[in-house]
Formats: structure tokens, C-alpha cells, sequence
């Protein structure tokens, strides 16, 4: 009896063992959701968590949801009594586009050779609520510190008036925007005649943005001339950024901790209602411009002989659309030869629209003697300041051809009374004003063959053998120069990764982020890895593994340090000299030392 109750007794032990045995080597993957039923104004979390580490994780895709957040990572290992527990898990931030019942499909992960899904999750948004998800995520206090605005001068211009949009991003005092932004979407400007301004720099800026102190950068300036009337819509700016928000905890230095998160913002479309020109006093010759101008009508001399030749210009010079309307033309007696007209523009564009002047020049050329009238010429144009039509009317000119041969005039057989017409008599010397000879000097071949050029252009190729010889055994022990050549490339490369930080010294916080960025990027180059999973054991580990001396790297990370400690401490010029040359020196250490 006593030897069958520790059979028993054994067995049980075993069967309790197996059961826990097993029980561990189950895998568990799981999608859970940090609530079933949520607002279309608040945010969803969803966690994939699996008990065994594994590759090849591939998240659903959230069709119904934007994602604000994620994906983080996070790893938890534990010993409790003797067993190990071990938990992975991948967190999503979700955010709802609209109301309704979805479901979140299945999550795949690959474990020691097996496929693993997770199952289907639904979850049903409701109409918004009044305190969504109580505290707000980094996410939303982002959206609340960031904007992107479009300001437009003049919503309600005239045809052909101009009007400037201005795209602006504010930026309240607490949050920061890391550099590496883009432009996701570019404005159109359809039925408008446009030109970007020139911005050179992103200079910040203080203002208020609905009545609180912001900071500000001017992305775009844009001029544009509306070319047809009506409500025409501007296509929007639209910006991916990554915001930089304080969580709320300090580092060792005492130095806010910043999370990053990436928001795409838009500066929304715009409406201009563009107006007609008024009809009432419209002149017959009106050809569309717009603004306040004047008018010449000028010619290079007023006397000449026949056969020579003269320029008439015609010039429309002041503010207003001078690129989007033609000139009047020239009108000549038929016994002057006119030829086509060279245009020019001499225009420039600002906020304020164009300004400047654009002419015509003919070149004019008479044929006999006489004195030949250039009739007056008009000019109408539409007067903002006013909102009327002006035109301006040139004098006549007369332009007198002094000697020359004379036309001979007949009365024309059948002609009405009052109509001659003038036997034009051909001339042969219609493009005397044209040079037609040249200087020319011949020159024998023979005299050529025994010349000293033709010597030095025979012997030129025998004597640049040995020159290139000797060049490429110079390039050859350069290239042999392993050592050598590995110096030139770290000094070219620690040049390449701050000559933006050097252009901005003197200006503190640009040159340290400028300089931190340069420095990110130099290890994303030789290290392959993202700005996201920056930190600095990271970096000391990875840069020891490549076998970079250990005061090196400690230099290196002594200067990232510097960088997020400058930002708030005063700092002199002498230093930003002083931390540029030590970040040259330091690139140019690792680039030698780097395996």
C-alpha cells in the first residue's frame, strides 16, 4: 500500500512537470485594444504581444485609422520561482477617419520557423466625446503647437491684379521641429500667372497666432496675377514634419526630454473671388494691362540719308502685370522698310507684383528722299488706384530723309480723286547700310608647312608623352598610398557633413542644430542605422564593435552632449569655434579608425 502512494505520488509529479512544460513552450501571440468602443475624436491603442521573440513582424493594415503613433517596441523578461516569463510587444496609436463598426485584421510574426496570426479585432467609433482619452497623447498636443497658414493680401483682386500668398509655420515656444521636413504636397496655381520670391534662409520669427506668442518661418512667398474671373481655389501647401514634444522628464543635465512625433499638416485651400474689369469706358484699343504706366514712343535720330537706318522703340514702363499684355504697333508710311521688332523686358518681381519696363524696337529704313510722318500712337491701360481706364497718346513724329533718290509720283489710270500712288523705282542699294566686304588676306600653304606653328603643332604630341607618363605614375603612388588616401577621404567627409554648421556660426541655436544634424548624419552614413534608435550607449557600442579607439568615442558623445546642452546654456562665439573644430577633428579620427 505505502509503495503504490509513492508510484502515485511520483507520477502526479511528473504529469504536474509535463503540464508546466508544456504549458511554457505554448506560443501566445495576441492583438489586444485599449478599449472596445471609443470616440471619432479619440485615440486607440492596439499591442501585438508575444510570449517568444520572433522575425518578420508585419502589422495589419489599419485602413480605417490614421497612424498617430507607433510602432514602439518594448521587452520584458522575468524570473519568478524558478520560471522564466518573457513578453515582446508592438504598440500602435490609432486615431479614427470616421464613424462606424471596423475591424483591425490579423498580425503575422514568424517564431523558430512557424508562421503566427493573431485574431481579428473589432472595435466600433461613436460620435465624439467631451474629454477624449482624458490626457492628451503627444500626438494631440502636437497638432495643438503646430500650424501651417496661407495669408493672402488681397482675396478680391481685379482681373490681372496682383495678389501675394504667404505660407507661414508656427510653431508654439514649447514644442521644436527637427529639420528633416518636406514639402508632401506642392501648391498649384491653376488659372493664375505666378512666381515664387526667393527666400533665402528659414529666419525665425516671433508673432501671435490667435492671440498667443508663437514662432514663425516663412516657407513661401508667392505672387500671382489672376488671368480669368470668378471664384478660382488655390491647392494647398501640405508639410510632413516631425514634432519634437517635452514629455515632461528631465535628463542627468536637467534638460527637458523631448519625444518625436510626425504630423502631416496642411495650410488648407484658399478661395479668391477675382472681378471683371468694368465695361463702361473701356477704350477699342485696351489690350489687358493693368497698374500705373507710362508711355514713349522714341526714335534713335530724326534726320538721316536714305539707305541708312534708324530704330523706333516703343516702351511701357511702371507697375502692373508688364509681362501679360502686347505693346501697340508701329505704324509707318509704306515707303520706309520696317523690319520685326526685338522685344525686351526689363522687369522685376516682388511682393507687391511687377515693376520695371518692357519695349519694342524697330529698325527702320527709307527708301527717298522726303520727310516721312510716324503717326501717334495710344496706349489704354486700367488705373487701380482709380479703378478707371487711362490711355496715354504719343506726338508724332517726322522723320526726315535729306538725300537720297525722289520717288516719282503718277496719277494712277482708273484712280478715284485724291488717290496717288508713288512708281516706287527698285534700288539696288537697299542694304547698303550692311557691310558686305571683308579683310580677308590669303594665305599659301606653302608659307603655312614652313612656319613655326605648324613645327610646334607636329612636335606637340611627341612632348606631351612623357608629361603624361610622368602624371600617371604620380596618380599611381597616390592611389598606392593606402594610408594617405584614407586621411584625404576622412578630412573630405567631416568637411562635406558640417560646411552646414559652418556657414552658421555665430548664430547659436542654428549652428548646434545644424552641427547635431550633421553629426546624426555622418553616423547614419557609417553606421546604417535610423535617427530614431539614436542614443548613446547605442552609439558607443556600435562604434567599440567597429573598433574606433575608446577616447574617440567618448569625445564624440561629449560633443552630442554639448549640442543639447548649448541650446539652453549662453554660449560665446569662441566656443561654437571651438566645439565645429574638435567635431572635424573627432569625424576625420573615426573615419580613419572605422572597420
Amino acid at each position: 500500500m505505502l509503495i503504490n502512494m509513492k508510484i502515485t505520488k511520483h507520477i502526479l509529479t511528473f504529469l504536474i512537470l509535463l503540464a508546466s512544460s508544456i504549458a511554457f513552450a505554448q506560443v501566445k501571440f495576441e492583438a489586444k485594444v485599449s478599449k472596445q468602443k471609443l470616440g471619432v475624436n479619440e485615440r486607440l491603442r492596439i499591442d501585438f504581444e508575444m510570449n517568444q521573440d520572433g522575425d518578420n513582424f508585419v502589422p495589419p493594415n489599419f485602413d480605417d485609422f490614421t497612424v498617430v503613433g507607433g510602432p514602439n517596441t518594448s521587452l520584458m523578461n522575468s524570473y519568478a520561482n524558478g520560471v522564466k516569463t518573457y513578453q515582446k510587444t508592438y504598440s500602435y496609436f490609432l486615431a479614427p477617419k470616421k464613424k462606424g463598426k471596423f475591424t483591425i485584421k490579423q498580425a503575422t510574426i514568424e517564431i523558430d520557423g512557424e508562421v503566427y496570426k493573431t485574431y481579428p479585432v473589432t472595435v466600433t467609433v461613436v460620435d465624439a466625446v467631451d474629454k477624449p482619452n482624458g490626457k492628451p497623447d503627444a500626438s494631440d498636443i502636437a497638432s495643438d503647437k503646430i500650424h501651417l497658414v496661407a495669408e493672402v493680401s488681397n482675396s478680391n483682386p481685379y482681373l490681372n491684379e496682383p495678389t501675394t500668398v504667404v505660407y507661414k509655420l508656427y510653431v508654439a515656444r514649447d514644442v521644436g521641429i527637427s529639420n528633416n521636413w518636406r514639402e508632401k504636397q506642392t501648391p498649384r496655381y491653376n488659372d493664375f500667372w505666378s512666381q515664387n520670391i526667393e527666400i533665402k534662409g528659414l529666419n525665425i520669427q516671433r508673432g501671435e497666432y490667435k492671440g498667443e506668442d508663437y514662432r514663425y518661418v516663412v516657407l513661401r512667398k508667392t505672387v500671382l496675377y489672376p488671368q480669368k474671373t470668378g471664384k478660382l481655389k488655390l491647392e494647398p501647401l501640405v508639410l510632413d514634419v516631425t514634432v519634437e514634444v517635452p514629455t515632461g522628464r528631465s535628463n542627468v543635465f536637467l534638460q527637458q526630454i523631448m519625444t518625436k512625433v510626425p504630423k502631416t499638416i496642411t495650410a488648407g485651400s484658399k478661395t479668391i473671388n477675382v472681378k471683371p474689369l468694368p465695361e463702361q469706358g473701356k477704350p477699342s484699343d485696351f489690350k489687358g494691362a493693368v497698374g500705373d504706366f507710362d508711355f514713349n514712343v522714341t526714335t534713335s535720330k530724326n534726320q538721316l540719308n536714305a539707305t541708312e537706318s534708324l530704330q523706333a522703340k516703343i516702351e511701357v514702363t511702371g507697375r502692373g502685370n508688364l509681362k501679360l499684355f502686347e505693346l501697340p504697333k508701329l505704324t509707318t508710311p509704306s515707303s520706309l522698310e520696317v523690319y520685326e521688332p526685338e522685344h525686351k523686358e526689363n522687369v522685376r518681381t516682388g511682393l507687391s507684383g511687377m515693376q520695371g519696363s518692357i519695349s519694342d524696337t524697330y529698325t527702320i529704313v527709307p527708301q527717298y528722299r522726303g520727310k516721312y510722318p510716324i503717326p501717334s500712337i495710344s496706349f489704354s491701360y486700367f488705373d487701380l488706384k482709380t479703378e478707371t481706364y487711362k490711355r496715354i497718346t504719343s506726338d508724332e513724329i517726322i522723320i526726315d530723309v535729306v538725300e537720297g533718290p525722289t520717288a516719282s509720283v503718277n496719277s494712277s489710270e482708273g484712280a478715284e480723286e485724291g488717290n496717288i500712288k508713288q512708281v516706287v523705282k527698285p534700288n539696288s542699294n537697299a542694304f547698303a547700310f550692311i557691310k558686305t566686304t571683308s579683310n580677308w588676306e590669303s594665305m599659301s600653304s606653302q608659307d603655312f608647312f614652313k612656319s613655326s606653328t605648324f613645327w610646334c603643332l607636329l612636335l606637340l604630341p611627341f612632348l606631351a608623352i612623357p608629361l603624361a607618363i610622368v602624371i600617371r605614375r604620380a596618380k599611381d603612388k597616390r592611389d598606392a598610398d593606402v594610408v594617405g588616401t584614407r586621411i584625404r577621404k576622412a578630412d573630405r567627409l567631416a568637411k562635406k557633413y558640417l560646411s552646414e554648421a559652418k556657414k552658421n556660426l555665430g548664430q547659436k541655436e542654428v549652428f548646434y542644430e545644424s552641427l547635431e544634424r550633421a553629426l546624426h548624419n555622418y553616423l547614419k552614413a557609417k553606421l546604417n542605422i535610423e535617427t530614431s534608435d539614436f542614443n548613446k550607449e547605442k552609439i558607443d557600442a556600435l562604434l567599440t564593435k567597429k573598433q574606433v579607439d575608446g577616447n574617440v568615442v567618448s569625445e564624440f558623445i561629449s560633443i552630442l552632449e554639448s549640442c543639447e546642452l548649448a541650446r539652453y546654456t549662453p554660449i560665446t562665439d569662441v566656443t561654437m569655434q571651438n566645439d565645429y573644430d574638435k567635431a572635424a577633428q573627432t569625424i576625420s579620427l573615426i573615419d580613419k579608425q572605422i572597420r
